[in-house]
C-alpha cells in the first residue's frame, strides 16, 4: 500500500522575496587587509529532530533553485575486503526507490529543463538537482524518498546490474586508462594495508565482486540516515513553503544509529621510496609526492598558494624553469590535494623527447631547493592569492557552487560559513608561511613514482634503485616484485 504522506501534490506557485548576496571584494591594487575584505551569502540553518541539518539560502537572480544533499561517509568509511560501497550507491541511487520507478528522477529534473548527478570521494557523498523553481516539491520529494525507501526497490538483480556498471567505470577510469593506476599506486604506497586511504574510492574488483546484498544494506542503514545528512536548498523559493515541504518528506524518516568516525593518522613516511611502473603509455611521466595535512589543519592554505607559485602561468617556479627556459618538460602541474584528515603534495612532469625523468627529477629538485631557501617573492605571492581567489568567487557564482560551500562548512567544520574562514585565512598567507611549509613538508622522505613504457623500466629516473610495482587487476592493492 502506498504511503500517502510519499504521494507528490501539486506544487504551490513560489512567493518571492528579494534578498540578496553580499559579495565585497577590493579591487586588486587596492586591497584591503584580509580581515576587511568579506564574501556574505545569507543563510539559514536548523535541524530536524531526526538529526538532519537543513540550510536554507534565497536567491532570487533567476527563477532556479538548486537541492543539494551530502552524507557525512565515503571510501574511508569501508573495511578492508569491503571497498566501494560508497561510490556503488551514487549509482544504485539513480534507479529508483520505494514510490519512484526507475526513471521517473530523470523525467523530473532533465525532463524538465534541469540536471542532476551525485559524486563521491573518501570523505562524503552527495547528490543534487538543479530544477526551475516551481519544480523545487519534486526535487525535495525524490531525495527524501531516496533517503527513506531506497532499499524497498533494492534487489539483487539491481545491485549485479549497477556492480556491473562500477566494474565498467573501473576498467574504463583505471585499469584501462592511460597512467590510470597511479593514485592507486600512491595510496597503497603512502598509507599502511588498513589505513582509511589506502584504498581507492571506486573500490576494487574483488571487493565488489564478493560483496553480499546484506553487506551493501548494511551500509546503507548505518549511513544514509538524516543524522548523517546535510541538505541546502538554494536560490530562487519562498522559505515557509520550502520549510513545510522539508517537514513534510523528511521529519518522518527515522534516524539512524550513532556513528563512530575512523581515527584516521596522517600519512608518515621514514625514508623515501623510488618505485616504477610499466603501462601501456607510449611517454613516460615523473610523480613526486610527500605527505602533508588536510583541508582542516591551517597550513592547507599556504600549501595551496605554494602549490600555485610552483606551476600553473608561464612563470610560475617550475613552469618557467622547466617548460620554458630548459625546455626539458612538456607539461608540469604541482597541486595539494587534501581530504578531510590528510594530504598530499604532488608534482607531475611529463617529458619532452632526449630529456630523461632523471634528468626531470634534478630539475625539479634544484628549483624546489632554491625556493625553500628562498621563498615566494611579493609579486609570485600576491599572483597565486589572486588566482586562488578568482577560482574561489567563480564557484560561487552559481546555486549548487554556494550550496556546496554552506554544506561543507557545516558537514566538516559544524559552520556554514567557514567558506569566509577559508577566503580570508588563503588571503592572510605570507611569504614566511608559504617558506616554511615549503622547509616543513618537501623533503627528502617522499615517493618518487616513474610511469615508463612496458619492457622499458630503464627509463624510470634512477631506474636501479627503483623498485618495480606490479598491480593485478581485480586485487585492492598493488603488489611489489
Amino acid at each position: 500500500m502506498i504511503n500517502k504522506r510519499r504521494v507528490l501534490s501539486a506544487v504551490a506557485v513560489v512567493q518571492t522575496i528579494a534578498l540578496t548576496i553580499s559579495l565585497s571584494v577590493p579591487l586588486l591594487g587596492q586591497r584591503k587587509s584580509p580581515a576587511s575584505d568579506s564574501i556574505k551569502i545569507p543563510f539559514e540553518t536548523y535541524k530536524l529532530s531526526n538529526g538532519l541539518t537543513v540550510i536554507l539560502s534565497e536567491d532570487h537572480t533567476t527563477p532556479t533553485v538548486a537541492v543539494d544533499i551530502w552524507y557525512h561517509v565515503g571510501s574511508k568509511n569501508e573495511m578492508p575486503g569491503r571497498t566501494g560501497f560508497a561510490h556503488l550507491f551514487e549509482h544504485v541511487m539513480f534507479t529508483g526507490s520505494g514510490h519512484v520507478p526507475y526513471g521517473l528522477h530523470d523525467k523530473l529534473t532533465e525532463g524538465i529543463g534541469g540536471g542532476n548527478n551525485g559524486s563521491t570521494n573518501n570523505d562524503r557523498t552527495n547528490y543534487y538537482e538543479t530544477i526551475p523553481s516551481n519544480y523545487l516539491e519534486s526535487a525535495l520529494w525524490l531525495e527524501s524518498d531516496r533517503m527513506g525507501f531506497l532499499l524497498d526497490k533494492l534487489d539483487i538483480a539491481k545491485l549485479n546490474a549497477q556492480r556491473d556498471v562500477v566494474k565498467n567505470e573501473r576498467r574504463q577510469s583505471y585499469d584501462n586508462q592511460p597512467y590510470g593506476r597511479v593514485s592507486e599506486i600512491f595510496s597503497a604506497a603512502m598509507y599502511p594495508k588498513d589505513h582509511p586511504y589506502s584504498w581507492p574510492v571506486i573500490g576494487s574488483m574483488t571487493d565488489l565482486s564478493a560483496a553480499s546484498e546484506e553487506d551493501v544494506k548494511a551500509f546503507f542503514r548505518l549511513y544514509y540516515a538524516p543524522n548523517n545528512a546535510t541538505l541546502a536548498v538554494v536560490g530562487d523559493f519562498d522559505p515557509k513553503q520550502t520549510k513545510a515541504w522539508i517537514q513534510k518528506y523528511f521529519s518522518d524518516l527515522p534516524q539512524g544509529k550513532a556513528l563512530e568516525r575512523p581515527k584516521v593518522a596522517l600519512g608518515k613516511l621514514d625514508a623515501s621510496k623510488r618505485l616504477v611502473y610499466e603501462d601501456r603509455v607510449q611517454v613516460p611521466r615523473l610523480y613526486i609526492q610527500w605527505p602533508t595535512v588536510g583541508f582542516k589543519h591551517d597550513d592547507d592554505y599556504a600549501l595551496s598558494v605554494m602549490s600555485s607559485i610552483l606551476s600553473g602561468p608561464r612563470t610560475a617556479r617550475l613552469t618557467k624553469a622547466l617548460v620554458y627556459d630548459t625546455q626539458m618538460a612538456s607539461q608540469i602541474g604541482a597541486f595539494q590535494n587534501s581530504a578531510e584528515d590528510v594530504g598530499v603534495f604532488q608534482v607531475v612532469v611529463i617529458p619532452r623527447p632526449e630529456h630523461s625523468l632523471t634528468e626531470l627529477e634534478g630539475a625539479v629538485d634544484q628549483v624546489i631547493q632554491k625556493f625553500i631557501s628562498e621563498g615566494p617573492t611579493v609579486e609570485e605571492l600576491q599572483k597565486a592569492k589572486s588566482g586562488l581567489e578568482l577560482g574561489f568567487i567563480r564557484g560561487l557564482e552559481s546555486n549548487l557552487g554556494k550550496a556546496n560551500q554552506l554544506i561543507s562548512g557545516a558537514m566538516f567544520y559544524g559552520n556554514p560559513n567557514q567558506f569566509g574562514t577559508d577566503y580570508q585565512k588563503t588571503l592572510a598567507v605570507t611569504a614566511a608561511d608559504v617558506k616554511r611549509v615549503a622547509s616543513q613538508y618537501l623533503t627528502r622522505s617522499r615517493i618518487v613514482l616513474s610511469v615508463v613504457p612496458k619492457g622499458k623500466k630503464d627509463q624510470a629516473s634512477k631506474a636501479t634503485e627503483s623498485e618495480a610495482v606490479t598491480v593485478v587487476v581485480g586485487k585492492r592493492r598493488g603488489g611489489r616484485s
